[in-house]
């Protein structure tokens, strides 16, 4: 079975289109984010994946969904860029969501879903089940990413050392 692609999802494309259009956000496609991804296919995918779990689950989509889309909203290349207050692990939300709200209003739940992704990286509990949804599919995205071009190598290498499996 293939997976449908986000594009093709019509109740997910509702809940984020005028995002979508946001120079702001678009601006995203031009900051690489793990290596083999941009930071706006990782924001997609992140927001998509989270969704569809939120979906299956009763929970907030339209939450889930945008604020998912919104979580890492920065201009900056967080491997060259340090800051004085501390580790980009910890700034980075507060940037994503000062500037998420410059293009939206956000209610109480997107606001902890924006500034606690980075739980287990940061010391701040989320609140609500769809914050810690987004940011174990962060995560998740991230290892993706990263692996991506490694995947085929892996799964050779899996199949040598587990012939019978």
């Amino acid at each position: 079975m293939t997976e449908t692609s986000w594009k093709d999802d019509k109740e997910y494309v509702a809940l984020v289109a005028d995002l979508l259009e946001k120079p702001e956000v678009k601006q995203l496609g031009n900051y690489v984010q793990h290596h083999h991804s941009t930071r706006l296919d990782h924001s997609i995918s992140v927001s998509y994946q989270s969704y569809k779990i939120a979906k299956r689950h009763h929970l907030d989509v339209r939450a889930t969904a945008r604020a998912g889309l919104l979580h890492d909203l920065f201009y900056y290349d967080w491997r060259n860029t340090k800051f004085d207050l501390g580790s980009h692990a910890f700034i980075h939300p507060r940037v994503a969501l000062r500037n998420a709200e410059k293009l939206t209003a956000l209610s109480p739940k997107e606001k902890d879903i924006i500034l606690k992704h980075m739980w287990g990286a940061t010391a701040a509990f989320p609140k609500y089940r769809e914050s810690y949804i987004v940011s174990l599919v962060d995560d998740y995205e991230a290892i993706h990413e990263f692996m991506g071009p490694f995947r085929g190598r892996i799964q050779q290498w899996m199949e040598k050392i587990t012939p019978n499996a």
